[in-house]
């Protein structure tokens, strides 16, 4: 009698995980604004815990990474994927370790793996375009 209790214990806090979409908290919701990135640790950790991180490599001094970093914090507002900023200049070895050599670069990564690279500004519709083709 107690084994039927046990289960029937379990099934209804099977049954309330289930409505309360609690299976599903693994998942780390991403941030509403860029993270900003200091190191090759840290850069590795945001793309183990997030599946899409957009990372965008600057430069305080460059025009057009100004002009699209507007762009970049809109994306990390209005969608699931999780923004990162990494500054060139105070982390060349990580820019030069994934080949940057011009800025503004955004590199993407999908599901732990680095799968597309962007120079230059692009609008949002063409990011949010190279996005959905990995969500």
């Amino acid at each position: 009698m107690s084994n039927d209790e046990s289960l029937e214990e379990i099934r209804e806090k099977k049954r309330q995980e289930l409505q309360n979409g609690t299976e599903n908290d693994s998942e780390a919701p991403s941030p509403s604004e860029p993270i900003q990135i200091h190191s090759v640790e840290e850069l590795n950790e945001a793309v183990g815990e997030y599946d899409i991180v957009l990372t965008d490599f600057y430069a305080d001094w460059c025009g057009p990474c100004k002009m699209i970093a507007p762009t970049v914090a809109e994306i990390a507002a209005e969608t699931d994927v999780a923004v990162a900023k990494v500054d060139v200049d105070a982390n060349q070895q990580l820019a030069a370790q994934y080949g940057v050599r011009g800025v503004p670069t955004l590199v993407l990564f999908a599901d732990g793996e680095q799968v597309e690279e962007v120079v230059g500004v692009k609008g949002k519709d063409a990011l949010l375009s190279l996005i959905q083709r990995y969500q």
